[in-house]
């Protein structure tokens, strides 16, 4: 089988670019490993409920454009996406958010989709430096953070040249790390504006009917342009001559050829593809050439691809649990869309030396969106960061243990913001970064991959081109901006 273009994985930025491909005439192929669509933003079912992976919320979000809107609405990422991809906005049905916080032990910012209440939350919280975080508002707006070739720069440098108060600084990273960051204790600056004008300029909203309505709108349109779909079969191996990929192996046994390939599976992990190489499976479990799995001794890492830069498997994962309720959030008192809180006198964002780092995370209740409080049922979820390497080598007695010991601290944190809770709660789930691993293929378990982004998607081989989380761009939006960036760049611009 022969295709113009092959694409790893079914998740936002493959089924974008395989949209944008198809539309344009080209034969295409995306495979995908699991039963699931939507990568790292999917959907699950369990006790007879559909639950959300990933989505907190749908950054960018901007009203809808009209003849009167201003060229920031009309270019805006998400109405840009949106016509690139034909699909019809009033499908998603998005509803804003209702207010959302970041919340310190001293401090309480809060915001909307509108970067002006920040703004005065600033002034109220930190009046001596609300003049510095206007002149920075003002530079990030003006900063290019689309464009591919940008040096890095540390964000915590910058932030420390431009603002005076070092807890604003903290406050402020809180969110945008947890929304982005695959690099532990700080983050390149262009993906620091990317997400920040993602978070904060345009904001927050969620589809009515959750993740599911953006990835059966992908899938449909999708397949109304011709693309070609392969689950439940991954690639084995990726085939070439040391300048092109001359074929791909797929895991049934057959060997599909393309033109061009693109993989959203993670930079190093397409590399272990590229040279023969499986997954780990954990730390102790290293990539043998074999089409099964072997225990062996662990190794210095992936070797370096030619002529590109050593790169290594990220580290940042979480762990998420989940709660469905007999009464929404606002009806216990909770009415905040989504918390970012920080209970130590410093943020730290790293893999921490326990199993679960409590002190941080995330809140989200989709039923405090504008137009969600007819729900059903309420939605708890609070998201935390976790050390990889105990989830992934627990035996399986530890790794219950631990799920349970995790269960039990998730409902005394729900009593904390919510009191009656527990006596509300009528199923939960939790999910580690063995279950990240499992269904994603990203080594470790990192929710946002390698550390060192690839932003113009190339790797040593002349075809192979990388989409998706180790492209650089991040979030559902980012990540189908992605597929659109490498499909326009490196294929339809060479029609």
């Amino acid at each position: 089988m022969h295709y113009d273009a092959l694409i790893i994985g079914a998740g936002m930025s493959g089924l974008a670019a395989g949209i944008r491909l198809a539309y344009f005439g080209k034969s295409v192929l995306i495979v995908e490993r699991h039963y699931a669509y939507g990568g790292l933003n999917s959907y699950y079912k369990l006790h007879g409920r559909e639950f959300d992976v990933g989505l907190h919320a749908l950054t960018n979000y901007v009203p809808a454009p009209s003849a009167e809107a201003p060229p920031g609405i009309r270019n805006a990422p998400l109405n840009k996406l949106l016509r690139q991809l034909r699909l019809n906005r009033d499908e998603l049905d998005l509803c804003p958010q209702t207010y959302s916080e970041i919340r310190f032990p001293e401090r309480t910012l809060r915001f909307t989709n509108d970067i002006a209440v920040l703004t005065e939350e600033v002034a109220r919280e930190f009046p001596l430096a609300v003049d510095a975080f206007r002149r920075f508002l003002a530079e990030m707006r003006e900063f290019d953070d689309v464009k591919l070739e940008q040096p890095y720069q540390s964000a915590r440098a910058v932030l420390r040249a431009s603002l005076p108060d070092p807890l604003l600084i903290e406050m402020l990273l809180c969110p945008v790390m947890y929304y982005g960051s695959a690099e532990e204790g700080d983050m390149d600056f262009t993906q620091f504006v990317t997400m920040f004008k993602s978070l904060f300029f345009e904001g927050f909203a969620r589809p009515r009917a959750g993740v599911r309505a953006i990835v059966k709108a992908l899938v449909r349109q999708y397949r109304a342009c011709g693309g070609k779909l392969k689950m439940q079969c991954g690639v084995e191996r990726i085939l070439h001559d040391g300048q092109r990929v001359t074929g791909t192996a797929l895991e049934n046994g057959e060997i599909v050829t393309a033109d061009v390939v693109l993989s959203s599976a993670g930079y190093v992990e397409t590399m272990r593809l590229r040279d023969g190489v499986l997954c780990a499976v954990g730390p102790a479990f290293q990539p043998v050439k074999t089409t099964g799995w072997k225990q062996a001794p662990p190794e210095a890492g992936p070797t370096a691809p030619c002529g590109r830069q050593l790169m290594e498997p990220g580290r940042v994962s979480f762990v998420e649990s989940i709660a469905t309720m007999d009464k929404l959030p606002q009806h216990l008192g909770h009415r905040s869309t989504i918390i970012f809180f920080n209970d130590a006198e410093t943020f730290t964002y790293e893999q921490p030396h326990d199993p679960i780092d409590f002190r941080s995370g995330v809140i989200c209740c989709p039923s405090n969106y504008q137009r969600h409080d007819d729900m059903d049922e309420g939605i708890f979820r609070v998201t935390w960061l976790a050390n990889c390497d105990q989830w992934l080598t627990f035996d399986e007695a530890a790794y219950q243990a631990e799920k349970v010991r995790a269960h039990d601290r998730f409902i005394a944190f729900g009593e904390r913001y919510m009191p009656g809770f527990a006596n509300h709660v009528t199923s939960s789930d939790l999910f580690t970064p063995r279950t990240i691993q499992r269904y994603t293929g990203h080594i470790n378990g990192a929710v946002y991959g390698a550390p060192h982004k690839v932003r113009d998607g190339r790797t040593d081989l002349e075809n192979l081109f990388i989409i998706g989380t180790d492209q650089g761009f991040l979030g559902i939006v980012g990540a189908m901006l992605s597929g659109i960036t490498i499909a326009n760049l490196h294929v339809l611009s060479q029609q």
